[in-house]
């Protein structure tokens, strides 16, 4: 296996400064839990953010926290010197008894979008969920401080816009609060429509859902492992790709599994402390998230969440019953953990918007041969340093095999390395060390 070839070493020894401009280490100390301790406070302080709640009051209801997240964006915005297009987007919807919106309500996402140098319609998103409920999905008066879900993700939003706030990258960042996700995903569907009808090349989507808890109802209190939920294939895929799979193999490397690879790779090499679990499913057993519309849309999404859920926190009326306390109340979110959670979202984040786009039609050859050859085509990025071809046993989990390629190559054979005793792919490397997603082949040349 190569090491990195001469040209790739003085490409970065050459960006060094811009390393340490934007360097992981950098990024995760700047994330403060005492931040965001405060924001959830805030939001909870609300009382309830249903998404049916008032939106008439300046201190109770989802639209005076909707009010407030865009009042904070602009904030950090304006100290950046206008680093941040900040926006709302409104979709009405109407009422229908058959569902958990039973009267007309607009849907309101609250947008901060840092534009990309290079790629200005290349999007990583990071999202989080302004709504909370409680056991009634329709009670939208009583009080549901939604602390944990979604307080949570929502705070983690607006510390990662703060700590992102001082780079540039190639690619745009949208740090995104998503409306009406208990009442059905409303906002994420919303959010990504536009993406089609807009035309925006999303690069994948960090959906942060519960990210503060760190006491299970089965009693185990961890505070370092969480998890990552993730499709296996596309559900977009045609019929003629699915029949490939069976004979070339890919049930395990759709575009949102290489999205929760590059997580679990980011978090093990920048917070080893952490123990980042990648689930080989789309969400929670029968549950869904609001990573979920975009992958039905055809973009890469992960639900980003604590390793151990309370129930006895989540989705009920705050009371006590047989000595149990029940609510999603602020007592039990663990802020320094959430930091981690969110730190974890920041350095992706940065490093896929930094990175340069990842290679397009990447085909494999080598059926009944003793080497296996990768095809792809040239990336046209001045910031490219160079291709990397993985390869991986194929009941390992992660991409731990690679040699590197010069950038002016589209084609590597991996010389001895049997086609049908691994998976394969390929991304590309910038000349500052940080690398696009990993592409799977999607075709057999002959």
């Amino acid at each position: 296996m190569k090491n990195y070839n001469s040209l790739f070493i003085l490409a970065l020894i050459l960006s060094a400064k811009i390393v340490e401009a934007q360097t992981p280490y950098d990024i995760i100390e700047d994330v403060s839990a005492d931040r965001i301790e405060n924001d959830i406070k805030k939001l909870v302080s609300f009382g309830t953010r249903h998404t049916m709640s008032d939106t008439e009051s300046e201190t109770r209801g989802i639209g005076a926290a909707r009010r407030w997240i865009k009042s904070e964006f602009e904030k950090i915005s304006e100290e950046c010197g206008g680093c941040y297009e900040v926006s709302m987007q409104r979709t009405l919807e109407k009422g229908n008894a058959k569902t958990r919106i039973t009267k007309d309500t607009e849907i309101v996402n609250v947008l901060a979008i840092k534009r990309g140098k290079t790629y200005p319609n290349r999007y990583i998103i990071m999202s989080g969920d302004i709504d909370s409920r409680i056991s009634d999905p329709l009670n939208f008066t009583d009080d549901s401080p939604g602390a944990n879900d979604n307080a949570s993700g929502m705070a983690g939003v607006l510390e990662a816009a703060r700590v992102l706030a001082k780079y540039d990258f190639e690619s745009s960042i949208l740090l995104v609060g998503l409306s009406g996700e208990e009442q059905g995903l409303y906002g994420g569907k919303h959010l990504a429509a536009k993406a089609v009808e807009e035309g925006w090349n999303i690069v994948g989507v960090l959906n942060n859902d519960m990210i503060g808890n760190i006491k299970g109802v089965d009693g185990v209190i961890d505070n370092r492992t969480f998890r990552i939920f993730s499709e296996p294939t596309n559900p977009t895929d045609s019929d003629f790709q699915k029949r490939m799979r069976r004979y070339y193999g890919g049930e395990v490397d759709g575009i949102s599994r290489q999205l929760a690879r590059y997580v679990h790779k980011m978090t093990k090499t920048y917070m080893p402390e952490m123990n980042p679990m990648m689930i080989y499913r789309l969400d929670r057993f029968g549950r869904g998230g609001h990573h979920r519309p975009f992958n039905d849309a055809g973009f890469a999404g992960v639900r980003i969440m604590e390793a151990h859920e309370n129930y006895t926190q989540q989705h009920q009326d705050i009371r006590e019953e047989d000595g149990i306390k029940y609510g999603d109340v602020i007592e039990h979110v663990n802020f320094e953990y959430a930091s981690k959670l969110t730190a974890v979202n920041a350095i992706t984040l940065a490093a896929l918007a930094s990175a340069p786009p990842e290679p397009k039609n990447v085909a494999i050859s080598g059926a009944v041969q003793p080497s296996t050859t990768l095809y792809w085509d040239a990336v046209d990025d001045s910031n490219l340093a160079g291709y990397r071809v993985y390869f991986r046993e194929t009941t390992s989990p992660t991409w731990n095999m690679y040699y590197d390629v010069e950038k002016d190559k589209t084609e590597f054979t991996l010389k001895g390395i049997v086609i049908d005793n691994y998976f394969f792919g390929v991304s590309a490397v910038g000349k500052d060390g940080n690398e696009s997603l990993v592409v799977f082949p999607g075709e057999v040349k002959r």
